[in-house]
């Protein structure tokens, strides 16, 4: 595993989203959605600050390179661009939700099968090919599933729904990396502020007094926001999709073992059998990365 910049990035950026919980944990009593509106209007005009006042020679030289692509070409790049938004506002708010008024194992279990679920994207949308050995840990990762959900339909749905919400996140921002990863970014908070605004006149956000409140918020649109989703847009510019794989499981591993050990949450035997399925389903679906070996694609 070669430890380059690309590879640092995207480690920091799962590790720093793996102690999301200890900052919306203590939010709980508030409304998700009222997070969500908070977090995404914070998080747009601190990315417009930072790039309106320090990066306009980075916005110029890609408004410079969006000017010279064809009508096709403006077109992909405006409808991944566009999609990135609003898929980032679906995963962010059953994340949300799911930690404080679900369970934070569905969460963690989100974030453990999304790699898998991932590839299985890649197969049918970009086309990419699964070894023998990748196809088993998919059955495992089935398998698993049906175990959880056994008794934990709800949780299972949760986590499958954001799952899917950051693997489709993922496979269209693969092919949007010809611009500046900050200015992607910027663009994707702007678009999902815009899609958010219709909706506000149809709901009452509750102003909080408490100053815990605005505290916990900066900290979760700088250190659990802008800074991870940073890093790892930039990391896809220098990292093929094995490695991503493997650093994208330190996420869900930290969110297990705060469930379990720091927030006491409760663990019955078909949860136990479920994660120790994927995690064998994880150590199968990367051998060819963990033991250095060249898979026969399928």
């Amino acid at each position: 595993m070669q430890l380059n910049k690309y590879f640092l990035s995207a480690l920091s950026s799962f590790i720093i989203w793996g102690f999301f919980s200890l900052a919306l944990k203590p939010l709980k009593d508030y409304p998700s959605l009222d997070i969500l509106i908070y977090r995404v209007f914070l998080a747009t005009v601190l990315l417009l600050l930072i790039n309106v006042v320090f990066r306009k020679k980075a916005l110029q030289a890609d408004w410079l390179a969006f000017s010279s692509l064809g009508t096709k070409q403006k077109y992909s790049t405006l409808y991944l661009t566009i999609i990135g938004g609003f898929l980032l506002i679906v995963n962010w708010f059953l994340f949300i939700y799911a930690i404080n008024h679900v369970s934070l194992q569905s969460a963690s279990f989100a974030y453990m099968i999304c790699p898998i679920l991932t590839t299985i994207l890649a197969f049918f949308i970009l086309k990419e090919k699964l070894s023998h050995w990748q196809w088993f840990s998919i059955l495992l990762c089935v398998i698993s599933c049906a175990i959880l959900s056994y008794g934990h339909l709800k949780d299972l749905l949760y986590s499958l729904t954001i799952a899917l919400s950051f693997a489709f996140y993922l496979i269209s921002q693969r092919k949007n990396n010809q611009f500046d990863r900050f200015v992607i970014l910027t663009v994707q908070m702007l678009i999902a502020s815009i899609s958010i605004v219709p909706f506000l006149s149809n709901y009452s956000v509750v102003i909080p007094k408490e100053s815990l409140f605005y505290v916990l918020l900066v900290v979760i649109v700088i250190v659990f926001t802008i800074i991870p989703l940073f890093l790892n847009l930039y990391a896809l510019k220098g990292m093929n999709s094995s490695t991503v794989s493997i650093l994208m499981y330190t996420n869900p591993l930290i969110h297990f073992f705060l469930a379990v050990f720091y927030f006491k949450e409760a663990m019955n035997t078909a949860q136990i059998v479920s994660y120790g399925l994927i995690l064998i389903s994880i150590l199968i679906f990367n051998e060819k990365f963990i033991f250095g070996r060249q898979a026969s694609s399928s």
